[in-house]
């Protein structure tokens, strides 16, 4: 019976068949011991409910990845010509990869907890009873039982149909609902839009139409993303230079301008040109490879995900949490979503079309015969049974299930006075346009009341031309309760600049009283969606510029949505019905309900199993908190490569010792981006995310990695004096520069302040100084300050350093803010 009031078909189109039958026929079903016997033999439905990555996988996944394999290469040639300070690297990757590998079973845990309470519990027919099982209790020849809404989860062949109506666009693309009759087949993956139906599995598990498709759709990804994406682009790029800057730092240090081995050997270590030559190879490769930043990455997804599902949602596909950070419309769903899912019946008025029965006794009958029940059914029935009247016990002679395309559902009864024909819907698509009862249904509807009407028919209803004409006999008025985190939601839309659309099938006024009572903007001017523009382009300029669009079919739903992501839109879509389904398919972001129909929450990426339309907020502040900080640590991690990539290459032209031992690079990474990135990763961040993560991380690394790597050269031209080996003192003097300098970066990256950020930096600047100030720190990192000239020589050219990447900064700042006006 009627959930939402949609735009009818065509006149000249032909409505679907409907049956006669109100309920199934007997049927046993499977006995326990041919399902045992089933069971035995193999012949289940398999398919996994979440196909999430096994703890072998998780393992593998974080082990053998391109960083670490390149950074396995550089310490196996430490580990030949030593010493072991030198491979301390190799520490700092085995300990990122078990927090790595800890976070991910963390939120795989919370993830297949929420996926068993989000599964589907199919309908089945055993020994006689209708019971509900687990997708994968399913066995072949199984009578399954379906409904609207429903998904269709394994092959068959119909065996019973009460008017059953299934989209099949999921897999064929096209959007026509298929009536189904005895023997038609049915698809898994596949959902059921009206009517009710048994059919027998033919096939199960992973023989089944879809089960493969549906198993890849539904599995837990950490790669599909705009931002892994950009982050894998920036690591190939960064992967084609390692070789040739390699190459050049040995190629200059063995053949060009002599000799320029150490003076001295090196303790616990092997000596001599090739081993100097080797060592600073490997420290400029390690201070390249941005070792931290995919394990970030994912570190702060499964975060994400934990943080989330502590709120009882459960994110289907992982990149949902970045792609509703960039979401800049979010078009929703009223009844169920911004309204309580169950309803009263708050009136019944009397039009006084009828003759013989009363419209009360008409509704009970109605409500009787419907075997899949809506919640506006459900609560007419409620409200008749509260007011004394029994359901009569009338004959059932054909039924027409309530569906989104035709916005009415019907039967046709045998009571005393003989067959009557009835129909119950959508007051101004049953009703003339013209008539006192259309007029009275819109007056109620613009008070936020769903209106319904019922009629007499003039036609069975499993005739082809029903309803045809219609006689009215009663306003059917049901109340529906705004939710009260409706409005405060829509509120915080509302701050962040994001679009908040109403998108529903009831009456257009109604769905701008629920609107203007939750003070959304634009709600005053609701518009009927059978008004808007039949050309696609005018039509989507026309959503763009209204926020409450009433009378919205199932197809029309997708085609705005549609049309508003061709329009550069990030688009979410939020609804718990099965009319819901194509548009949730179609937009960047779905978002279902967890109480909504089981074909809404198998396309969604988002179920909000407490159905609190109020945690939306928390994952686009999770979202955004993962991009801004993923940004962030990108940013830093980048201005390390670049001013590697700087000194190398520089170093490699003018033939002289490269600065470092990997020790320092270990000493200079961990201080300046490897730790404090880790707590950057995990901080609150509320920007608002945008497009374009690659060239903004770029246009932010790239101009202060040369500054930082040309102050790097400038101090250690200024203290080698001509000689092209450094001595420990030269190199601190080096150290020093680089490390003010890049926490001057990290201090920029870092806004806005608070307590804990200044902590942190001032920690790290602490970590350093007892590293060049302790004799146990001076001999493990070989640190020398015993020349004050060389240290103040040192924080002289950080000090011109930090300014031009101030100035840099500020400049692209106004520019950035110029452009955005």
């Amino acid at each position: 019976m009627p959930d939402e009031a949609d735009r009818p078909p065509p006149p000249n189109q032909a409505a679907p068949a409907r049956t006669a039958l109100a309920g199934p026929p007997p049927e046993r079903g499977l006995s326990r011991d041919e399902v045992a016997e089933r069971v035995a033999a193999g012949r289940t439905n398999d398919v996994p409910v979440r196909a999430s990555r096994s703890v072998g996988q998780v393992i593998r996944g974080n082990v053998f990845t391109r960083i670490n394999a390149m950074i396995a290469v550089l310490f196996a040639i430490i580990a030949v010509i030593g010493p072991v300070q030198d491979g301390l690297f190799a520490l700092v990757i085995v300990i990122n990869t078990l927090i790595g590998i800890v976070q991910e079973l963390r939120a795989k845990r919370t993830l297949d907890q929420l996926a068993i309470v989000n599964a589907a519990r199919p309908r089945v027919v055993r020994e006689g009873e209708t019971v509900r099982v687990a997708t994968q209790e399913i066995v072949l020849d199984e009578v399954l039982e379906v409904g609207a809404g429903d998904q269709v989860v394994v092959d068959g062949v119909v065996t019973w149909a009460g008017g059953l109506e299934v989209d099949e666009s999921l897999l064929t693309g096209e959007a026509d609902p298929v009536v189904k009759r005895t023997g038609d087949a049915v698809m898994s993956g596949s959902f059921v839009v009206a009517g009710t139906g048994r059919f027998r599995a033919t096939k199960v598990g992973r023989h089944a139409y879809a089960a493969r498709l549906a198993e890849e759709a539904s599995r837990f990804s950490l790669v599909r993303s705009e931002l892994r994406s950009g982050i894998n682009t920036i690591l190939t790029w960064i992967t084609y230079a390692l070789f040739p800057i390699g190459a050049l730092l040995v190629y200059s240090q063995l053949f060009l301008n002599g000799h320029v081995a150490l003076d001295h050997p090196v303790s616990a270590g092997i000596s001599g040109p090739l081993a100097d030559a080797l060592r600073g190879m490997v420290a400029a490769l390690v201070s390249m490879i941005p070792e931290g930043l995919i394990l970030l990455t994912s570190i702060a997804f499964a975060v994400g995900v934990i943080r989330l599902g502590r709120h009882r949602c459960l994110v289907q596909e992982l990149p949902a949490i970045e792609g509703l950070a960039r979401v800049d419309v979010v078009c929703t769903d009223k009844t169920g979503t911004l309204t309580e899912v169950g309803m009263r019946l708050a009136e019944i008025r009397d039009l006084g079309g009828s003759d013989s029965e009363s419209p009360t006794l008409v509704l009970a009958a109605l409500a009787a015969s419907d075997p899949d029940p809506n919640p506006s059914m459900a609560a007419i029935a409620e409200g008749c049974a509260a007011s004394g009247q029994a359901a009569p016990d009338w004959t059932v002679t054909a039924l027409a299930p309530f569906s989104s395309a035709r916005k009415w559902s019907g039967a046709s009864l045998v009571s005393p006075v003989g067959e009557r024909h009835w129909v119950l819907g959508a007051a101004d698509v049953l009703a003339d346009p013209g008539s006192p009862a259309a007029a009275e249904a819109a007056r109620l509807g613009a008070q936020g009341l769903r209106v319904l009407l019922l009629a007499r028919a003039s036609v069975r209803m499993d005739d082809e031309s029903a309803p045809g004409t219609v006689e009215p006999v009663s306003l059917v008025v049901l109340d529906q309760r705004v939710r009260e985190d409706a409005a405060p939601t829509l509120d915080y839309f509302s701050a962040q600049g994001v679009d908040v659309k109403i998108v529903s099938g009831d009456h257009a006024a109604s769905v701008g009283a629920v609107g203007r009572v939750m003070g959304l903007r634009g709600a005053d001017r609701p518009v009927d969606a059978r008004d808007l523009p039949e050309e696609f382009g005018e039509m989507a300029r026309e959503v763009e510029g209204h926020s409450a669009f009433g009378r919205v079919t199932p197809e029309r739903k997708r085609d705005m949505v549609r049309g508003l992501r061709e329009r550069g839109h990030t688009v979410a879509m939020t609804g718990d019905g099965v009319n819901d389904v194509l548009a949730l398919k179609e937009a960047d972001i779905g978002v279902a309900m967890g109480s909504g129909s089981p074909a809404s929450r198998s396309v969604a990426q988002l179920v909000l199993l407490d159905n609190r339309f109020a945690v939306l907020p928390r994952v686009v502040a999770e979202g955004r908190r993962v991009i801004g900080n993923i940004e962030r640590v990108a940013s830093l991690f980048l201005t390390k490569t670049v001013y590697t990539m700087t000194l190398a290459i520089i170093v490699g032209l003018l033939a002289v010792a490269y600065p470092f031992f990997p020790r320092h690079a270990t000493l200079i990474n961990a201080v300046t981006f490897g730790i404090p990135s880790f707590f950057l990763a995990l901080a609150p961040n509320t920007d608002i995310a945008r497009p374009g993560f690659v060239l903004r991380t770029l246009r932010l690394a790239v101009p202060s990695g040369l500054v930082a790597g040309l102050a790097a050269v400038t101090t250690y031209l200024l203290v080698l004096g001509g000689r092209t080996v450094p001595d420990p003192a030269d190199r601190t003097a080096v150290v020093i520069t680089l490390c003010a300098t890049t926490l001057w970066v990290l201090l920029l990256v870092a806004k806005p302040y608070v307590w804990w950020k200044v902590v942190l930096v001032g920690s790290m600047v602490g970590l350093l100084t007892l590293a060049m100030v302790t004799p146990w720190g001076r001999w493990f990192f070989d640190l020398d300050v015993s020349d004050p000239a060389k240290v103040v020589t040192g924080l002289a050219v950080a000090g011109v350093a930090i300014a031009v990447i101030t100035v840099i900064r500020v400049v692209d700042d106004r520019m950035t803010a110029r452009a955005g006006e």
